[in-house]
């Protein structure tokens, strides 16, 4: 593989980021915003989001042709749905430079490793990335500077990534604001799957199979339980699509644990019952201890 130069952001000239939504202008305002002289360039395979963007200034230049958004960048970030990325990558691949970096802000790691492998030229370095940052929202207009200020980011590398090319995403994202981890792309699958994927599924699941008219006269716990499900479908059909086994294990373990509730609930024993409940309890004051000793949440 093409040995990238170590270099510090000081030397980064372009970033260009495929893919215009909440993640992707977020990027780009975050980088402008910086003030690192680092031009920010963008595309979007939508032309009213490319006139939306242009409009609301979200990079420095917004290009009609994705060859041509890519040809000067030092690093390029895909900020589009997971199963796209293949495609995106057998396209820009021929006008990527020597030594560029590509990466993106996916939340599964596994396959895009693959297809980066398979598909991008030898000379370019695939690191993948997953700031962990976003909301129900999506759209060009939500993107915002600060986004990535206080939150996680995985890098994820395999035996055949560059550490050169690691440490540039590295600096980089920390810079953006990000407290930036390390793992392989299957760890970083089975764990995201538990904490990330399975809770999707659980939050859907619970709104599925409720019927609408009763939820009118849900409170805050209900709202609150089922927030996650408001995402874009299509990003977490991805997201499904792409992470199966780890996803579908999760869903076993979370079948198990509500045919104990069920269980104890149809025999009425109620000190089964509480001690469910206190496990879980207890276990959710030592997560949110840990979070609040880390300054993960305010």
């Amino acid at each position: 593989m093409f040995l990238y130069k170590v270099f510090n952001l000081k030397n980064l000239r372009q970033v260009t980021v495929i893919g215009l939504g909440l993640l992707g202008s977020s990027v780009t305002l975050a980088v402008s915003y910086g003030n690192w002289g680092v031009k920010t360039a963008g595309y979007s395979h939508r032309a009213a989001t490319r006139r939306r963007a242009r409009k609301l200034g979200v990079a420095d230049v917004i290009f009609d042709d994705i060859q041509e958004s890519v040809a000067l960048a030092d690093i390029v970030i895909l900020a589009t749905p997971i199963c796209t990325f293949e495609e995106i990558f057998r396209v820009i691949g021929p006008a990527l430079k020597k030594g560029c970096i590509v990466t993106d802000v996916g939340s599964t790691k596994v396959l895009p490793h693959k297809w980066a492998k398979k598909v991008l030229p030898k000379y370019v370095n695939y690191v993948g990335s997953h700031p962990i940052a976003g909301s129900e929202q999506r759209g060009v207009e939500f993107g915002r500077d600060d986004l990535f200020e206080g939150t996680g980011c995985i890098i994820t590398k395999n035996a055949s990534t560059n550490p050169s090319a690691v440490k540039t995403l590295k600096n980089f994202w920390s810079r953006l604001g990000c407290r930036v981890s390390q793992m392989t792309p299957p760890q970083h699958d089975k764990i995201l799957g538990n904490v990330s994927h399975l809770p999707h599924v659980v939050a859907a699941a619970l709104l599925n199979a409720s019927d609408l008219n009763e939820l009118k006269s849900c409170g805050k716990g209900f709202i609150d339980t089922s927030r996650i499900a408001s995402g874009p479908a299509n990003i977490w059909a991805d997201i499904f699509h792409t992470n199966p086994d780890n996803i579908c294990k999760g869903i076993d373990r979370t079948i198990k644990e509500l045919l104990k509730i069920k269980k104890a609930v149809k025999v009425k024993n109620k000190k089964q019952i509480e001690k469910l409940l206190a496990l879980a309890r207890d276990k959710r004051a030592r997560l949110m201890d840990y979070k609040v000793s880390k300054k993960e949440l305010q």
